[in-house]
């Protein structure tokens, strides 16, 4: 191994004297520490910038590593910095730089870190380092913790779908999965964030791995005898079998074969039968105090805790997932817990941790699985905003994304002919609904051609034609692409030749789920090599012929779905790294980036667009936006979704969007006409239930309207058709609410392509927190279903069947008008507000200066068309308007435009400020109109209204209104 240019650097800068212990000595980038105690032999501290250390602690001081994947940036020879050994006798010391600085124990190791102001806001509380065995080769498994006993609240670690926003308290697996995308980065309220920089399976909370409930409890049986549970298994109704159960334990696939009752038919032999199965008993602990615990599942379930429900789930079979719960236990008394679960080739287990002490339970710890040596890198700044900015400093930066990409997404699983296609388009067209974007979703190949990149020519005869035709009509189109390739494909033999596939699945002769099945596995993407194959297969099967973005699913990579972890593993390795568990969660990050940079490189002035199913730190550099996978059409996941893309947007990658509808449904919204995406294979023969139609319907509306205010507004899910003429046929009030989100949506487009824009220039975040902007309001911190769409807009979701109210906390700070009503909202308090089925319940801050346009059925369609100034009374407050050409990377070469504008509350002046900047098309002249919300204004009554009207050319100009 080579080493990495961290390593490099400090080496050949540091002096040539041997290390003695407990000494330290300056480099050109930081300082070098061996203490006297501790697990790591030596404590590298490297300046990033003035704001950002980066530690390194090595178990061997002649370590050397192998170069980070997520990181992008190189310590700073520029910085200045000075370097502090008057600890005396506390034995310390001390880097500053100009807004951090950082105090390292010679003793020890163990480190504290200072803020501009010197006031202390990271104290190291624990460490370990322990010597482990993977594949043949040594490496560490590794723990650093932060803080114990901290009220601070923490954000970010990418995806997670658990209705978690706050996770100081909570545990949190970093391990990819079909709906999870780990980012290994923690933003603070405090104003400082932690990346860890570590690509194998790592922990958020406590190190320990949850396991089955019999590691740790004591359970007994229905009837009180120790050892298990009772568990029931029905057949149709019957009861089949009675037994005690040492778990619930069927986790994976191999858990179903090993452990379901011999004396029953097996699962795939029930397969079409109604089969139950429920447990009964108790659990105890010796140890008292809140226990986290987990229920995984797919199928539907129903669990109760001492007598009381405490979930009732459902997941689609092939997709389980955990979902989150606590339970309070005295010392060694019984708590009862009742669990049913509806089996139809699904999963379901229960897993469980012990309390730990208060004070490591809310801290900021982090741990590895594996690791070359604990490296991780502190961020210190004035806001939540610039911590984020360091993180894009590490990792790199997110780049304009095409502006018709903020338009809306049209797409189901799936179109099975370019003609279904095209006809998706020439409708929305015809009814004059704004759309941008069409996609073609997975098996447009030939059922025995995954991987060939070729199209099915009796169903695609003319794919060329096909995405031509889209284009004339003013739309954009995206295709599927996988690293998935079945065996017989010329593509998979090229890459086997070079050692570039991972085999092992193919060579276990394990089969995929379409037609007959096929031996299938991933290519390894981890070598630049790998990735221009992958890239060159491609290129002049699809990329040459003209497609606008790139799907690139399946991402984590899920080579074989409820596969045991061990087993797992070795499906995705070995790479040039070392076995599969030592590059665990970098997949999508690697894998997007060899196709980025062949489009870079071959289409250099056009910028690109990805959707990958996983996300990883740094991805976003590669022009990726991150989906929230295949969520299931329930209340609960609609729910959790927001919190989901919440702290996926705070974890640095602004890029998100979900399924509108969710992915998956249950067999009850299967029927009719609708209920069968494909066209030749309709469920019409099965009448549909009116109510779960109307609950149907409901959620759908629900999560249009949450989709709406996403940073991408994207439909898509499987079997039941997503066009909104589709789903909202024969229901008028559906159909005209939806398409009137979808209209509000292009009239925000100044707003949000400005906001996008922000997260290039600025390294901006467009879902937000409500901490980010009000942090200082404790009240926050915590809200799970509320959030920020940019600065001026407070959105909150309505995710409960038939509800028509909800209630919203209005962030101290500010005070709020609703959209609809004009109703004023004092900050500080809490209200149930009206929220009718055509609506969500949206607000803006006093102060606001909100750019609007007119609905155009594109987003470029009318580029000098009136902006209409919305100014909320009450508070001053500004803007900046941004716009360049949409497409090009001309924006690279400084070819935009800026517009301030301010207004002056007191005053009752609009300041539009004069152009900065300009661009190719850019028009010389536009109306700009200006109208004053006060309260009992409702913004949305009349978006085209105004109070005042100016010709712009470019000058500034004040309004007085």
């Amino acid at each position: 191994m080579r080493l990495t240019h961290i390593a490099t650097a400090t080496m050949l800068l540091a002096t040539s004297t041997a290390a003695l212990a407990g000494t330290w000595q300056k480099t050109a980038t930081g300082i070098d520490i061996t203490p006297d105690t501790g697990p790591a032999r030596l404590v590298r501290l490297n300046l990033m910038s003035d704001n950002i250390i980066q530690v390194l602690k090595l178990d061997r001081a002649d370590k050397t590593l192998t170069p980070s994947l997520m990181t992008v940036a190189r310590p700073c020879s520029a910085c200045r910095f000075t370097v502090d050994a008057s600890g005396g006798a506390a034995g310390t010391v001390r880097l500053k730089a100009g807004k951090v600085s950082a105090e390292v124990a010679l003793k020890d190791g163990k480190l504290r870190f200072f803020d501009a102001a010197g006031k202390p806001f990271l104290t190291q509380a624990s460490e370990a380092m322990t010597q482990v065995d993977v594949g043949g080769k040594p490496f560490l498994a590794i723990q650093e913790g932060f803080n114990h006993g901290t009220k601070d609240a923490f954000y970010g670690l990418g995806q997670h779908q658990n209705a978690q926003m706050n996770y100081n308290g909570e545990d949190v697996l970093l391990a990819q999965h079909n709906m999870i995308a780990s980012v290994p980065f923690v933003v603070s309220d405090k104003n400082y964030g932690l990346l860890w920089d570590n690509n194998a399976i790592t922990r958020f909370g406590d190190p320990k791995p949850y396991a089955w409930l019999s590691r740790d409890l004591a359970l007994t049986d229905e009837a009180g005898k120790p050892g298990g549970l009772t568990a029931r298994y029905y057949i149709d109704g019957k009861l089949a079998l009675t037994r005690q159960e040492k778990d619930i334990a069927y986790q994976y696939l191999k858990d179903l074969a090993e452990y379901w009752p011999k004396e029953l038919p097996s699962v795939k032999e029930l397969a079409g039968k109604d089969v139950k199965v429920v447990w009964d008993g108790a659990m105890a602990s010796s140890k008292p105090g809140v226990h986290k615990m987990q229920l995984y599942a797919s199928d539907y379930a129903t669990l109760s805790i001492g007598g009381k429900q405490v979930m009732d789930v459902w997941r689609q079979g092939w997709n389980p997932w955990y979902h989150n719960f606590e339970v309070t236990f005295e010392k060694d008394k019984p708590v009862k817990l009742h669990l049913e679960w509806r089996a139809s080739g699904g999963m379901v287990a229960m897993t469980h941790n012990d309390p730990l002490p208060a004070p490591e339970r809310h801290s900021l710890t982090m741990s590895s699985e594996v690791a070359e040596a604990i490296n991780y890198y502190v961020i210190s700044a004035d806001s939540m905003d610039h911590v984020i900015g360091g993180y894009r400093l590490l990792t790199g930066q997110q780049p304009m994304m095409p502006k018709w990409a903020y338009g809306f997404w049209q797409s189901r699983q799936r179109y099975e002919t370019q003609q279904q296609l095209l006809d998706v388009v020439a409708e929305y067209r015809k009814r004059g609904w704004p759309l941008d974007n069409i996609v073609q979703d997975w098996f447009y190949w030939p059922e025995n051609g995954w991987g060939s990149h070729d199209f099915d020519k009796a169903r695609f005869p003319d794919p060329k034609g096909m995405v031509d035709a889209v284009h004339k009509q003013h739309a954009r189109i995206m295709i599927s692409i996988w690293g998935k390739f079945y065996a017989n494909t010329d593509n998979y033999k090229e890459l086997a030749a070079k050692g570039h596939m991972w085999t092992k699945n193919v060579e276990d002769g394990a089969l995929d789920w379409v037609g007959p099945g096929y031996k299938n596995s991933h290519y390894d993407p981890y070598t630049k090599e790998a990735r221009d194959i992958y890239y060159r297969q491609m290129k002049g099967k699809l990329v040459d012929l003209g497609f606008d973005a790139w799907w690139m699913d399946n991402t984590e990579p899920d080579v074989l779905s409820n596969t045991r972890p061990e087993d797992f593993k070795k499906l995705i390795g070995p790479t040039v790294y070392g076995a599969g568990e030592v590059t665990f969660n970098p997949y999508s990050l690697v894998h997007s980036g060899g196709m980025v940079e062949g489009l870079r490189r071959d289409q250099p002035d056009t910028r690109q667009f990805i959707l990958s199913r996983s996300g990883f730190a740094g991805i976003q550099r590669n022009a990726v936006a991150v989906w929230s996978g295949d969520t299931a059409s329930r209340w609960n996941n609609l729910y959790d979704q927001i919190a989901s893309g919440v702290n996926f947007s705070m974890s640095g990658i602004p890029n998100w969007t979900h399924d509108i509808g969710g992915y998956a449904q249950e067999t009850r919204y299967q029927v009719g006409d609708v209920g069968s995406a494909q066209e030749n294979r309709s469920t019409g023969q099965k009448a549909a239930n009116p109510e779960d139609m109307k609950e149907w319907r409901e959620l759908n509306l629900r999560w249009f309207q949450f989709g709406a205010f996403s940073p991408l507004f994207r439909s898509h899910g499987e079997v039941v058709k997503r066009e909104i003429y589709n789903i909202a046929a024969g229901d008028d009030a559906m159909r005209d609410a939806m398409v009137g989100y979808l209209k509000l949506r292009y009239r925000l487009m100044p707003y949000i392509y400005s906001m996008a824009a922000d997260t290039h220039y600025e390294s901006g975040t467009m879902m937000r927190g409500l901490v980010m902007d009000f942090p200082r309001d404790e009240r926050v911190k915590n809200i799970k279903d509320q959030y920020l769409f940019g600065h001026a807009l407070m959105v909150a979701p309505v995710t409960a069947y038939g509800a028509r109210s909800r209630t919203v906390y209005f962030p101290a700070g500010a005070d709020w008008i609703d959209f609809d009503t004009g109703m004023r909202h004092q900050g500080g308090t809490t209200a149930t507000v009206d929220a009718p089925l055509n609506r969500i319940p949206l607000f803006l801050k006093a102060g606001a200066v909100l750019p609007t346009g007119p609905v155009t059925q594109y987003v470029d369609e009318k580029p000098d068309a009136p902006i209409v100034l919305q100014v909320v009374a009450g508070a001053s407050g500004e803007c900046s308007l941004y716009e360049d050409d949409g497409v090009t990377n001309a924006y690279q070469r400084g070819e935009s435009s800026r517009i301030a504008v301010r207004y002056d509350d007191k005053a009752g002046t609009v300041t539009i400020g004069a152009r900065a900047g300009q661009y190719k098309g850019m028009p010389a002249r536009r109306q700009f109109k200006v109208r004053v919300l006060r309260a009992g204004t409702a913004p949305a009554a009349d978006l085209d209204a105004a109070d005042k009207s100016v010709e712009y050319d470019g000058r500034a100009v004040v309004i007085k209104l």
